[in-house]
């Protein structure tokens, strides 16, 4: 008797997924097909459409982490089905969300770091949007005790990222922005004090410019506000946007002085899925002490049998990137941290020299006492028969994403080019960036670019 009948041996000489009647047309792409297919051919048609995506690992514009240990996977598999909002059914997710929270409070030095208030978001953006919260309820609160209005509440703020201006429209908070200028990357304390007054809820520095990756000076733009309470009165409170340089100063830039160490932060959001080392999807908010998370902005909620406190915005949410946090927490501990955020400063400052040397550039910053990066702009008056939006397209040939952009308001003008370092950048990568980089400038010298492309043009193309 035979091992296996007729009928079986068909089946699996016909389990070629290409050869397959499902495969052989197109799926439709706007509506849900009438049909239900194979499990094989669905993941097969969906698996070969993200090949046209690009390499997530050569994408060198994004901060956010794209390398992860077989052991993150492992763990995300088996936390694919728990979401971290249910604290009844999943307790110790949520016991784990807390220590989260406590190693944060004491690696930021909060006074009180065992009992201190703080939880995980879905990035810094939403936890930016409750530090922004809590700035403006305590504000009103405090005006409201003191009988005078509380109608045109103000933020003052450097180059934020768009989240800030997002909280300032969903929000109804005026949003008074320090621009840049020639000779001033960051927003100083002379600027921030022109724009204080009674309806300032708060300031926010912030720990790594994403058009720059330079950290603002958060210690000289608290004492410049503990110098204006005493002269006016005025006790305005701080905020520290801390989505790269949360997870980067503690380890490698201990001299720099940002966190509550300053009794003027009350509250501070750093991105884990950036330089915390986590898959996407998580982001923290700390504040100092109880007091200053208000009451009014903690719902106990009643669900699946359970009291329950929240107060983030979002609420169903998986609880893996929680767990992976607390991961890498035991796994690196601080000197791990060190280590690879320090290896990827150098390897960032290595690029930098590299760039410097080989073309007609002017170093920006040099991935050194800030957020590992490199940002580089044209020398002045050189002309290479090619501007750096060119190159930035040229680069993609290759699977590079390297943006160029133009810095932000009032240095509208000048247009740079950077990379972020994370971990899984490696220096070999970095050197094969580099050769690819003077590859096409050479290409350029060869083959100048008759009709540079504009801002205008790159977006357009990009988008």
């Amino acid at each position: 008797m035979p091992l296996h009948g007729k009928e079986e041996v068909r089946d699996r000489l016909n389990d070629d997924v290409y050869a397959s009647p499902d495969l052989s047309v197109p799926m439709p792409k706007y509506r849900i097909p009438d049909e239900e297919h194979s499990p094989d051919h669905a993941y097969a048609v969906v698996h070969d459409e993200l090949l046209l995506d690009g390499n997530s690992r050569q994408n060198l514009a994004t901060f956010c982490q794209t390398w992860s240990e077989p052991q993150v996977h492992k763990l995300m598999d088996e936390c694919l089905d728990k979401n971290m909002i249910d604290k009844d059914e999943y307790p110790q997710t949520a016991e784990i969300e807390t220590r989260c929270v406590n190693m944060l409070a004491d690696l930021w030095h909060a006074p009180h770091a065992a009992s201190t208030m703080g939880c995980s978001t879905t990035g810094s953006s939403e936890a930016a949007m409750l530090g922004g919260l809590a700035l403006k309820w305590r504000w009103r609160a405090k005006r409201k005790a003191e009988g005078k209005s509380t109608d045109k509440p103000n933020l003052i703020c450097g180059p934020v990222q768009i989240c800030w201006h997002k909280f300032a429209r969903y929000f109804d908070v005026e949003l008074r922005q320090v621009p840049l200028a020639p000779g001033r990357m960051v927003m100083t304390p002379e600027e921030v004090l022109k724009r204080c007054d009674e309806n300032t809820i708060g300031v926010v520095p912030t720990l790594g410019i994403t058009f720059n990756l330079i950290y603002e000076p958060v210690q000289e733009i608290a004492a410049a506000l503990d110098d204006l309470q005493k002269r006016t009165g005025l006790d305005i409170p701080m905020h520290v946007d801390a989505a790269s340089g949360g997870f980067l100063a503690p380890f490698i830039h201990q001299d720099v002085v940002w966190d509550f160490t300053l009794p003027r932060v009350k509250s501070i959001n750093a991105s884990g899925h950036k330089f915390g080392l986590t898959p996407l999807g998580c982001g923290w908010v700390v504040w100092r002490d109880k007091e200053d998370l208000p009451e009014e902005l903690i719902f106990r909620v009643d669900y699946l049998g359970g009291d329950m406190p929240t107060f983030a915005l979002n609420f169903s949410r998986p609880g893996g990137q929680i767990v992976i946090q607390y991961y890498n927490f035991l796994r690196l501990g601080k000197e791990g941290y060190r280590r690879l955020q320090q290896s990827c400063s150098d390897t960032a400052n290595f690029i930098a020299k590299a760039i410097e040397q080989i073309g007609p550039f002017d170093i920006v910053y040099d991935g050194r006492g800030g957020v590992p990066g490199v940002c580089w702009k044209m020398k002045d008056g050189a002309n290479p028969g090619f501007t750096l939006y060119d190159l930035a397209d040229r680069m993609r040939e290759r699977g590079w994403l390297v943006p160029a952009y133009p810095m932000p308001a009032d240095i509208h003008d000048m247009v740079v080019q950077r990379v972020l370092v994370r971990h899984g950048v490696s220096r070999d990568l970095a050197t094969l960036l580099v050769t690819d980089l003077i590859a096409c400038i050479e290409h350029f010298k060869r083959h100048p670019v008759s009709a540079p492309m504009t801002r205008e043009e790159a977006s357009g193309y990009h988008h």
